[in-house]
């Protein structure tokens, strides 16, 4: 990211790869109940038509509420372990490789324009999926799951969700939506990353700010805000889609159609509250832990290189 002073030490894209999955996981921890109730305010609605549907959850906090209500405080974390899986590979490839595909496409110049950034995060976004899908689809299956009357559950544990959707969907179910998936990580790694390193640059440009906390939270948050306005209707798209069950939807844009026709446009927005709740602080703890682990992760570095 921009922002370094002459005097301070760069990172290497090993600490940057590590760290971005380390802040990752640490922002996943902090607002993944909100991210399961905006998987639960997407799905809603799918199995029927509107006009007939019975609205289960209403807004952000009530749908929590109902969550701990019927299912205990638990299932607020459905999905945490795949979740986790999820950001060691995923944020570390799509936000820890930002830097070093920014100087691929500029030829290692220190000075990148909008398309470099743009073409930088369509690469990381489109190479974390491909490595990371499985771990979404499971992620998405468990926050969608509801536990039954009988107790009974469609998948007992991460390894048996794995196990279970190879068996039953092939290894192909476990990149289900990937193209989607795909779609929409170009949209949103472009407007969160090159959001977050335009905004911060600015800042520091025009010294507004100093390169601290202060800086980094007023860059994430308008990330933040402005991915999931871009954002939002491809995502609806993908949860719908991983989440459905074989044969449901013959593709993503099957899945779209469906949509408009049954429950209109507005269904393209169902949960953008949690989305922009959940993006917003995920954004915030996300980047101010990246820029705080980063910056420890190169003294220690730098310590143990030169220790006198």
């Amino acid at each position: 990211m921009v922002g370094l002073k002459p005097t301070d030490l760069p990172p290497t894209a090993t600490v940057k790869f590590f760290g971005a999955g380390t802040a990752g996981c640490f922002a996943d921890l902090v607002t993944f109940p909100l991210d399961t109730a905006k998987v639960r305010l997407q799905i809603q609605g799918e199995s029927i038509a509107t006009s007939e549907a019975v609205v289960k959850y209403r807004g952000v906090f009530g749908t929590i509420t109902t969550m701990v209500r019927t299912e205990g405080a638990r299932s607020l974390y459905n999905g945490l372990i795949a979740g986790l899986q999820r950001q060691m590979s995923f944020a570390s490839v799509r936000i820890g490789l930002y830097d070093s595909m920014k100087q691929f496409y500029t030829k290692g110049s220190e000075s990148a324009g909008i398309v470099s950034r743009l073409l930088a995060g369509s690469t990381t976004g489109a190479m974390a999926v491909a490595i990371a899908q499985p771990t979404d689809v499971v992620k998405v299956r468990f926050q969608a799951q509801i536990r039954q009357p009988d107790g009974m559950r469609r998948y007992n544990s991460t390894i048996d969700a794995y196990r279970t959707i190879a068996r039953d969907e092939g290894i192909r179910g476990l990149w289900k939506g990937c193209m989607p998936n795909i779609t929409r990580n170009a949209i949103v790694n472009c407007t969160e990353l090159v959001t977050y390193d335009l905004i911060k640059e600015l800042i520091l440009k025009y010294n507004l700010m100093t390169d601290n906390l202060p800086c980094h939270f007023t860059a994430a948050f308008s990330a933040g805000f402005c991915t999931t306005i871009v954002a939002s209707p491809v995502d609806v798209v993908k949860t719908r889609f991983m989440n459905s069950t074989t044969g449901r939807y013959s593709s993503a844009l099957n899945c779209a159609l469906t949509m408009i026709t049954k429950e209109g446009p507005t269904a393209f927005y169902k949960g953008f509250m949690p989305s922009f709740l959940r993006l917003g602080s995920w954004n915030i703890v996300m980047f101010v832990s990246y820029e705080q682990i980063k910056r420890s992760l190169t003294r220690m570095q730098h310590s143990w290189e030169a220790p006198f």
